[in-house]
């Protein structure tokens, strides 16, 4: 031990060194502390007796614990002040339907900053919403927000309402700050008042996710009664629908190899076997798009299996369709946008 120079004495500890050895304990087991809160000068003096310091024998070691444990008894409970501090505090440990009805009950009464509240939020929700105002409102919340969020915002908006908003900016010098706060709030207040989603994806997305593993037959029942009541809508499910035909569409020729290692052989193999004249280009496409030696092993293993029949055919492509699903929501591939009309 003698490399690491003669043990401190406990006496001679200061109050800095004894917070030294506690953190260099804490931190030893692993323990994340949140040493970004104290003040930098704090965080400064932490650090240059940590550099300072060497070997601490086991006794002075219990002997600072000790001490630690006693005044950490002494200490009572502070909560913090203020609803804006509660919800910090605990986070994301509130439901969302929960942190939603606080918000909707507090809103800004409390005195907090409605700008601040804004400019936390999504740039696209915020465009949402100033859309829906006038003008003359928009510019004084773009005047309010801070510029790389302003900017974003009127990147955003369509080309005749960015500039007429960006005209308004120009006549908000004389805005008094009463109606200034007022805006704030209000626009604060009608986003803490927004239901909050039940659903993160929108519901063409969801449905066609539901769609992409249904038996053809429902999914072509489904889509047609769509197009009946609401064509719009129908053209956004069927966009969002991904079926085994849609591979050569939808899946870039340099994610074929990952897909054949997401999917089991057998499923693929099943699924190509009974493809028909409309699935078939995308048999093709998935060989055309590996290896010669491996495209020539599944065409024999396709000849050998035969024709499946049609129910295990669409559980097979049902299944190639998952995985490719997979691979898109981990971040693996990216599937291109559709490119046929409805």
């Amino acid at each position: 031990m003698q490399s690491f120079g003669a043990p401190i004495a406990s006496p001679g500890l200061t109050s800095r060194q004894k917070a030294a050895i506690i953190v260099r304990l804490v931190l030893n087991e692993g323990i994340d502390l949140p040493l970004h809160s104290l003040p930098a000068t704090v965080q400064t003096d932490l650090a240059d007796e940590i550099a300072k310091m060497r070997y601490i024998d086991g006794n002075t070691l219990q002997v600072v614990i000790e001490e630690f444990l006693i005044e950490l008894e002494q200490f009572g409970l502070a909560f913090p002040g203020g609803i804006d501090e509660a919800m910090r505090l605990l986070g994301d440990h509130l439901s969302p339907e929960a942190a939603a009805a606080i918000r909707a009950r507090f809103g800004t009464e409390r005195g907090g900053d409605p700008w601040a509240t804004l400019a936390g939020l999504d740039p696209t929700r915020l465009t949402e919403i100033l859309l829906a105002e006038s003008p003359e409102v928009a510019a004084v919340a773009l005047s309010k927000l801070p510029s790389q969020i302003a900017a974003a915002i009127l990147g955003k908006m369509p080309g005749p309402e960015a500039r007429r908003i960006a005209f308004a900016i120009s006549r908000t010098a004389e805005v008094p700050p009463a109606a200034v706060v007022r805006i704030g709030r209000a626009l604060a207040d009608r986003i803490n008042s927004a239901p909050e989603p039940a659903f993160d994806l929108a519901p063409e997305t969801r449905m066609g996710a539901i769609l992409d593993v249904a038996p053809a037959a429902t999914r072509d029942d489904v889509l047609e009664g769509l197009r009946e009541t609401d064509a719009e809508l129908a053209e956004r499910v069927r966009q969002a629908v991904f079926t085994f035909a849609d591979i050569p569409d939808r899946l870039d020729e340099r994610d074929v190899p990952a897909l054949t290692r997401a999917i089991e052989q057998a499923k693929l193999i099943t699924a190509m076997a009974g493809a028909d004249g409309k699935t078939g280009p995308a048999v093709e496409f998935i060989l055309n798009n590996m290896s010669q030696r491996m495209a020539g092993q599944i065409r024999d293993e396709i000849n050998d299996r035969g024709t499946p029949a049609a129910d295990e055919t669409e559980a097979a492509m049902a299944d190639v369709i998952a995985a490719i699903r997979g691979m898109e929501a981990a971040g693996e591939i990216k599937l291109r946008k559709s490119s046929k009309a409805a």
